[in-house]
């Protein structure tokens, strides 16, 4: 084949000239769901958005879960495959999802948190707007997103409490779910391919994000690591992890749910023999995860955003 021609198929593909079968296809939403995407949630300034997963049926108004992204605190994105799975699968059972992006990087804290409140504001405030039941909100997230949901639940009316642009609004929430969030820097350990425990401390990103870049500065650590604000009264926590995850190592959920026994807070962790990270519910590194986690997901958040 000539160079010319080659080159005119490749730009063609591109292009969209061919059907969209060459190429990595959009899934279609499903019937049922309306999704409004793009909002704005933040300061008029800012670039991050977030994508609302919405039950057509909103003759009554929904509970609504706010999903934070996973991504080492450092990438990720608000529309990945994981994310429009828990999207689109609890806007199914009638729940309202924000999907969000928020401020990255080295140095994002505590604007990463402050993000997360807000946006629990954002459907605090306009819930009318979209039929969200305002008192009945919840905070998700996978990985880096579930350290982020843990601390914003944990921490609501208390500690780094964002200015705003929802002065005064509350950012509390009647639940969480943390899908295999590191949980303590300080305990943190590395994992092998198999998702066993090493001797090797393993922080990640965290140093960079919560610290400052310093490695010793433990107060920062241990004051951004969700188990240290563990306390009586903090909302129910549902929490799953893979005994196989070599990134974040399943005992930051164990020591987790252990701290919440301790203080007496109801919650909930499942714990996936032969499963590793980034799983949403129901498939895992493009297969079918081969667990029900629907069943609980969705048991626990009837039971804790039922209407009072």
């Amino acid at each position: 084949m000539k160079a010319w021609l080659l080159l005119a198929l490749v730009m063609a593909t591109v292009s969209g000239l061919f059907p969209v079968s060459a190429r990595e296809a959009t899934p279609a939403i499903p019937a049922g769901i309306v999704v409004q995407p793009d909002l704005a949630y933040l300061a008029a300034d800012r670039k991050e958005r977030l994508d609302l997963y919405l039950p057509a049926d909103r003759s009554r108004p929904v509970a609504a879960v706010v999903w934070v992204h996973g991504g080492g605190w450092m990438n990720g994105d608000r529309a990945r495959a994981r994310e429009k799975n828990i999207g689109y699968t609890l806007a199914s059972w009638g729940y309202a999802v924000a999907s969000i992006s928020y401020t990255l990087g080295k140095g994002a804290w505590p604007h990463n948190l402050h993000d997360v409140k807000n946006a629990v504001r954002f459907l605090r405030v306009h819930g009318a707007q979209y039929g969200i039941d305002p008192d009945r909100l919840a905070v998700a997230g996978g990985s880096a997103g579930g350290h982020l949901a843990l601390l914003a639940g944990f921490t609501a009316g208390k500690d780094w409490e964002p200015t705003a642009p929802y002065p005064g609004v509350s950012n509390a929430v009647r639940a969480i779910v943390d899908f295999y969030g590191p949980t303590h820097h300080l305990s943190r350990v590395k994992a092998d391919k198999q998702g066993r425990a090493t001797t090797e401390r393993h922080m990640g990103n965290a140093v960079d994000v919560f610290a400052g870049g310093d490695p010793s500065n433990h107060a920062a650590l241990v004051a951004s690591s969700p188990v240290t604000h563990v306390a009586p009264g903090v909302p129910p926590v549902f929490i799953v992890h893979g005994l196989a995850d070599a990134t974040v190592f399943h005992g930051q959920s164990t020591e987790l749910a252990e701290a919440l026994s301790k203080a007496g807070v109801p919650h909930e962790l499942i714990l996936l023999s032969g499963v590793g990270h980034t799983f949403d519910l129901d498939t895992w590194n493009d297969r079918p995860l081969g667990h029900d986690l629907r069943t609980p997901v969705r048991r626990f958040l009837d039971q804790w955003l039922a209407p009072r």
